[in-house]
């Protein structure tokens, strides 16, 4: 199995072929729940917080490295939401602050394993977690990605990457409709959109960052019948905004060579629910083909993924990154039924172009998952160990 360490020239064609892989969040411990409340509640300073933040990094990277990964994350320990990224990096939008408290309201009364269908989205909350629109030009106030990039790094000894949200949801989580003074139209917003999110990589390069991983839960909405009945009811062409956005995303990562990048898919994944459903097929042959990273990070934890096929569409140098350990539930998953779905994939696409990783972040938002610290570990141990004894 290929381990990468990280000696500050870390190889694109390493970083590009490693066989284990974390999409981005872990759980957040007690410690950081109950600081980040205090902080809302103006009992605590923000460097207080930030002091807090590091040690819940620290640990954060420990548990990855022992658990023997190739890559790790900082968990997004300082990140109230996996779209804070973007959402609390930038000025612009019509939004206000969001507190811990807000996101434990928003699961209120649900249940581990429904359809959620996010009910408080119009609230006016952050950017991206909820729909806002804009009051002026986007631009980028505060580099947040790169905040966390410089600290992860210095504590990490294996390459770190860094989770960005992509241009498909942002867009997706754009009030346009309110939004015209400002924006004449979706593809005016996405430009600055694009400056934006280049600007972040840019800054993480020159850093030393060599893998940089894009989050694109909303390419599943153009398989899923209920969203782009919603996307329709607006008067959009949900086929046109999946060519956009296939577009926008190309840009975000053009032209650095050097740097690994990987985008993420999934179905929704707030406190063990999900927010859609539908296979890959209808929408693999463009995803893959149209879209130039280096690895597909795919869900395929359960039935709603369908099958490995689409796989079939993949071209040559590209790997996919199976998502087949659960993050959503505490039972483990074995060894031996891992090594069985990876060869079931390999019918369709090469061993060589394969890798393991959990479906899903543990914790996309500080509320996290309903699953243990226990459980997390065991699950990103078990990723390894398949890893191992799949490609040696």
């Amino acid at each position: 199995m290929t381990t990468v360490q990280d000696s500050g020239t870390t190889n694109k064609a390493a970083l590009a072929k490693i066989r284990t892989d974390v999409v981005g969040s872990l759980l957040r411990p007690a410690f950081v729940k109950e600081a980040r409340t205090a902080f809302d509640d103006g009992k605590i300073s923000e460097a207080t917080l930030h002091a807090v933040e590091d040690r819940a990094v620290r640990e954060a990277v420990r548990l990855q490295e022992d658990a023997g990964l190739d890559v790790v994350t900082d968990g997004e320990m300082r990140r109230l939401n996996f779209q804070d990224s973007f959402g609390a990096s930038v000025e612009g939008y019509n939004a206000n602050r969001s507190t811990l408290k807000v996101y434990e309201q928003r699961v209120e009364g649900s249940a581990p394993g429904q359809r959620w269908d996010i009910p408080t989205m119009h609230h006016a909350g952050t950017a991206v977690s909820h729909r806002r629109p804009a009051k002026a030009r986007l631009k980028l106030a505060r580099n947040i990605p790169l905040e966390e990039y410089r600290f992860a790094s210095q504590v990490a000894s294996r390459p770190a990457k860094v989770s960005l949200i992509g241009p498909d949801r942002i867009s997706q989580r754009f009030d346009y409709e309110s939004s015209t003074a400002i924006y004449r139209d979706i593809d005016d917003f996405l430009a600055d959109v694009i400056a934006i999110e280049r600007q972040i990589v840019t800054s993480l390069v020159d850093a030393g960052c060599r893998y940089v991983h894009i989050d694109a839960p909303g390419f599943t909405a153009y398989v899923d019948e209920s969203t782009m009945a919603q996307m329709r009811a607006r008067g959009e062409n949900p086929m046109k905004n999946f060519a956009r956005s296939l577009s926008a995303e190309a840009a975000v990562v053009a032209n650095y060579p050097g740097v690994t990048f990987g985008i993420h898919l999934c179905r929704g994944n707030q406190r063990s629910m999900w927010h859609r459903e539908g296979t890959y097929d209808a929408i693999a042959e463009r995803l893959f083909n149209e879209l130039p990273h280096d690895r597909f990070l795919l869900e395929y934890d359960t039935p709603r993924a369908g099958g490995f096929e689409p796989l079939r569409f993949v071209p040559k140098g590209r790997v996919v990154v199976l998502g087949l350990v659960s993050t959503k539930v505490p039972e483990l998953e074995t060894v031996d039924a891992l090594k069985r779905r990876i060869a079931e994939a390999s019918r369709f696409l090469p061993l060589d172009q394969l890798a393991i990783s959990p479906q899903c972040g543990f914790a996309s938002d500080v509320v996290g998952n309903l699953v243990s610290a226990d459980d997390q570990r065991r699950k990103l141990e078990v990723v390894v160990e398949t890893a191992r004894q799949v490609w040696g």
